[in-house]
C-alpha cells in the first residue's frame, strides 16, 4: 500500500519540500513528519553574492540551450502576479526566491494585462536586480498587440521593456503560434530587435514540431533560431510533448522548460476523491486526472517520496528535471515561505529504477 506523509521545508536546506507549479501554488500543504530519508548527493556550486544574503550553496546551474545563460534549474513563474497576489505579496516571493538563489523568472505581456510584467519590473528596479535576474517574457496574446505580425511584435517588446523596467529582454518567446504571419517575416522582425540589444534570445511557446523545423530551417538562412521552448509537459500529460515534438527539440537542442508541471495540482496528492475537487475551473481540470491511471501514478510517487523524504509534487518536478530535454520546470508560489520547497527539486535525484517505475504508472 501507498504511504500517506507529508514534510516540511527545511531553512538550511533545500531536500524534503513542498513544490508548487503556475496553477496551484496554493493547493499543495504538508505538516511536519519525524521520519526523513537522508538528503541525497547533488552536485552544488557557490554564489558569492545575490539580491539578499553573503555566499550561499545551490544547484549546479544549467544552460538554457545555447542562449548563452545558466540558471538555477527552476523558473519562477510569474502568471499569479497582478492577478491572485498583489505587488506587496509579490515582492515577498521574488525576494525569497532572489534570496536563495533563483534566478530565472517567467512571464508574459498577457499575464494579469501586463500588470506581471509591471509588478517584475517595480520590483527589479526597487531591489537594483536586474543584473541578477534573468526575464523571460512572451508576446503576441496581449490585447494591444495580438498576433505575430512585425508592427505587433516590436510595439509589444516594446511595453514589455517599458513595464519590465529594462533595456533588454534574456529571453522572448512567441506566445504560441500565428498562422497568419509567415514565421519568416516573425523572426526578421525579431532579429531586428536583437541586433539593436533589445532581446537577447528567442523561444518558441506550444509550437508544433513542423514549426519548430520550418523555423530551424529559415535560421540556416539568416534569421534568428528558436533556443527554448516552453510546452504543457508532466506525468499526468506526456503525449502532447513526447514524441514528435520531443525529438525535434533534442534534435535541435532545445531547453525544455515544462509548464503544468504539478497537472493543475494533482501531482501534489491532495486530490484523491471526487469530494476533494474544488467547484471551479482548476478544479474540474484537476478532475480529468482521477481514475485508475491517476491513481497509479500517485501510488508510485508517495512511496519514491517517502523513500526520498520528500513531497510527491517533489519527485514529480524532479522526474522532469531528469528528462534529457527538461532545463527548468517553470513553477510558482504564493507565499515565501514555499519558495525554498520550489527550489528543492533540483537536489532530488531520482534512481533509474524510479525513473522507470514512473515512466510505467504513468504511460
Amino acid at each position: 500500500m501507498a504511504r500517506r506523509h507529508s514534510f516540511r521545508a527545511h531553512p538550511a536546506r533545500v531536500a524534503g519540500a513542498l513544490l508548487v507549479d503556475d496553477e496551484v501554488a496554493s493547493a499543495i500543504g504538508g505538516a511536519p513528519s519525524s521520519a526523513a530519508a537522508p538528503a541525497p548527493v547533488v552536485r552544488v556550486e557557490t554564489v558569492e553574492t545575490n539580491t539578499l544574503s553573503g555566499p550561499i550553496t545551490v544547484p549546479v546551474r544549467r544552460s538554457l540551450g545555447d542562449t548563452g545563460i545558466a540558471t538555477h534549474p527552476l523558473a519562477l513563474g510569474g502568471s499569479t502576479f497582478g492577478w491572485t497576489l498583489g505587488p506587496e505579496a509579490a515582492f515577498d516571493v521574488l525576494d525569497r526566491f532572489a534570496g536563495t538563489g533563483g534566478d530565472l523568472i517567467d512571464t508574459a505581456d498577457s499575464y494579469a494585462a501586463g500588470r506581471s510584467e509591471s509588478i517584475i519590473g517595480s520590483w527589479m528596479a526597487s531591489r537594483r536586480s536586474r543584473d541578477r535576474m534573468h526575464v523571460m517574457t512572451k508576446v503576441g496574446r496581449h490585447a494591444d498587440h495580438p498576433g505575430l505580425a512585425p508592427a505587433e511584435l516590436r510595439a509589444a517588446v516594446d511595453d514589455s521593456l517599458m513595464r519590465l523596467r529594462t533595456d533588454r529582454i534574456d529571453v522572448l518567446f512567441f506566445h504560441g503560434d500565428d498562422p497568419a504571419v509567415p514565421l519568416e517575416e516573425s523572426l526578421g522582425a525579431v532579429g531586428a530587435l536583437v541586433a539593436e540589444g533589445k532581446v537577447r534570445s528567442i523561444g518558441a511557446s506550444d509550437f508544433p514540431p513542423e514549426r519548430l523545423i520550418e523555423a530551424r530551417v529559415l535560421a540556416a538562412n539568416g534569421l534568428p533560431r528558436f533556443e527554448v521552448l516552453t510546452t504543457a509537459y508532466n506525468l499526468m500529460q506526456r503525449r502532447p510533448f513526447e514524441g514528435a515534438t520531443e525529438l525535434v527539440a533534442h534534435a535541435q537542442g532545445l531547453a525544455v522548460l515544462p509548464y503544468f508541471a504539478l497537472a493543475n495540482g494533482f501531482l501534489g496528492g491532495q486530490v484523491r476523491r471526487r469530494s476533494d475537487v474544488r467547484r471551479d475551473i482548476r478544479g474540474d481540470r484537476v478532475a480529468r486526472h482521477l481514475g485508475r491511471r491517476g491513481h497509479r501514478v500517485l501510488a508510485a510517487l508517495d512511496e519514491i517520496a517517502f523513500a526520498h523524504g520528500v513531497q510527491p509534487a517533489t519527485v514529480a518536478l524532479a522526474w522532469l528535471l531528469g528528462k534529457p530535454t527538461v532545463a527548468a520546470p517553470v513553477a510558482s508560489a504564493t507565499e515565501p515561505e514555499q519558495v525554498e520547497a520550489l527550489l528543492a527539486a533540483a537536489s532530488v535525484e531520482l534512481h533509474r529504477s524510479e525513473i522507470v517505475e514512473l515512466d510505467r504508472a504513468s504511460s
